[in-house]
């Protein structure tokens, strides 16, 4: 079940919402997370099972390092490791098994067979992690415990963020899981209008965004003309920003609707003028959560330069990794490692010399290069994607043109615009220069339309995947 599907929104979110609201609040936690696991048995029948073990194994890892915590026992730094492990070990097995096996066969030593009935489960990389923030929180002592079964599964399984992100750190939320949520009107409002904007940004402008990219990149690569091709991987940046970011606010306004504050995780990415401001704009939840689980631990950047490049390049050799079982994610990583040395090394200082133009068309291009190895699953069709790109070839510049029509245009349009915070300026100017009364009575007939336009989408095409539900 996806947000923006004619079930959850008719179905699935009306009902829970009024039975939410309506119960004793003692069981709204109970019956949220009876409510996400059906939610998550819904497209995962087979492995829902693996998220309720999931929550076990976290709860009883929680107690367990609590507990030697207070003792001051040594063994406290064993039993995280082991629970954390337990953790990893789940998301190697049902994500990478195949993978490692596959890459082990391909050195040409030995020749394994795969696992064939390894089913991949929805979210896995998003519910592991916070279970593993978790529990490295409590080691710390930044939180105790949770001794209340229900609340913990409900921070792990609570279906708003369940399936891709915001990674949630328990520290941020486990007030508001032990809160009495009373039903707010600002705040629910302020959710509607956000999960409806993320709504239009998945559903208008990346699935129109996707379908143009799916065509060049369905297409044989010798046979596509470069301008197709930079069309191609324009319209796939745009697809996987407003996908994701999308979904990231339509998360972020669920949680308002139930009561619940998830920190942001977009802040206009397009926008940077280097590749660490990028990481600091992009999925901003999964690189706080590299910075603080594994890139501080490592040493980060207190034990000289080649230490820190040495654990950047670990960090994004594992960033990669954990968007895919595949060689392009892992290299799509180092990539970006590589642009974040150099930066660090000496390049840094040259572009904040550059003109602001520059530098932003310096950091673009080298994403919309990054997206080239993170969209195509081998290496040598991205190669030649990018000599198509760089060099010149008219043959097959007809692909593109025949959806050149009136409406790609628009909502290529709207993509650009929505991409900035030009947006963000004109809410700014309405709330200086207009009452609260007006604001809100012209807020209600957008958001309206938005969401009509987003239905109509919805009933006339097929075409409606989320990106990072595979991650």
């Amino acid at each position: 079940m996806v947000f923006s599907s004619i079930t959850f929104l008719f179905l699935f979110l009306p009902i829970v919402l009024l039975i939410y609201y309506t119960i004793n609040k003692r069981l709204r936690n109970f019956f949220l997370t009876i409510s996400s696991l059906f939610f998550y048995a819904w497209g995962e029948k087979e492995l829902v099972m693996l998220m309720i073990f999931s929550i076990a194994i976290n709860y009883l890892g929680g107690l367990v390092i609590d507990y030697v915590s207070e003792k001051k026992s040594k063994k406290a730094k064993i039993f995280t490791l082991v629970f954390v492990l337990i953790n990893v070990l789940i998301l190697g097995y049902y994500k990478y098994a195949n993978f490692f096996i596959e890459s082990i066969n391909q050195i040409g030593l030995t020749q394994f067979s795969t696992i064939n009935e390894i089913l991949l489960p929805i979210g896995i990389s998003f519910f592991t992690f916070q279970g593993m923030s978790y529990l490295i929180d409590v080691y710390y002592q930044k939180v105790p415990a949770q001794k209340n079964l229900v609340s913990l599964a409900l921070y792990i399984s609570m279906f708003p963020q369940l399936i891709a992100g915001p990674i949630v750190r328990y520290i941020d939320v486990s007030k508001q899981i032990e809160s009495e949520r009373t039903f707010r009107a600002d705040q629910f409002r302020e959710g509607l209008f956000r999960f409806i904007t993320g709504l239009f940004k998945k559903v208008i402008i990346a699935n129109q965004m996707g379908f143009i990219a799916n065509e060049v990149f369905s297409n044989s690569f010798n046979e596509v003309g470069t301008i197709s091709l930079w069309i191609g991987i324009i319209t796939y940046s745009f697809q996987i920003y407003f996908d994701f970011s999308g979904y990231s606010d339509m998360a972020i306004g669920l949680g308002k609707m139930f009561g619940f504050d998830f920190l942001e995780n977009f802040n206009y990415p397009y926008i940077s003028q280097s590749i660490q401001e990028f990481w600091r704009r992009w999925h901003i939840s999964l690189s706080t959560w590299f910075r603080d689980y594994l890139y501080i631990p490592l040493g980060g950047n207190r034990h000289g330069n080649f230490r820190t490049y040495y654990n950047l390049i670990i960090v994004f050799f594992i960033t990669g990794l954990w968007h895919g079982a595949s060689w392009n994610f892992i290299v799509w990583g180092l990539f970006h490692g590589f642009f974040l040395i150099i930066e660090r090394v000496g390049f840094g200082s040259v572009l904040n010399k550059l003109p602001k133009i520059l530098r932003h068309i310096y950091t673009l291009l080298v994403v919309l290069i990054g997206w080239v190895f993170f969209r195509i699953e081998t290496l040598t069709d991205a190669m030649l994607f990018l000599k198509g790109m760089f060099g010149y070839s008219i043959k097959g510049n007809e692909l593109i043109y025949q959806y050149f029509n009136p409406y790609f245009i628009f909502v290529l349009i709207l993509a650009i615009v929505f991409s900035t915070p030009i947006t963000r300026v004109f809410s700014n100017l309405a709330t200086r220069v207009m009452a609260k009364s007006y604001q809100k009575m012209l807020a209600y007939p957008i958001m309206l339309i938005l969401f009509l336009l987003c239905l109509l989408e919805l009933a006339e095409s097929n075409y409606n995947p989320f990106i990072y539900f595979r991650f």
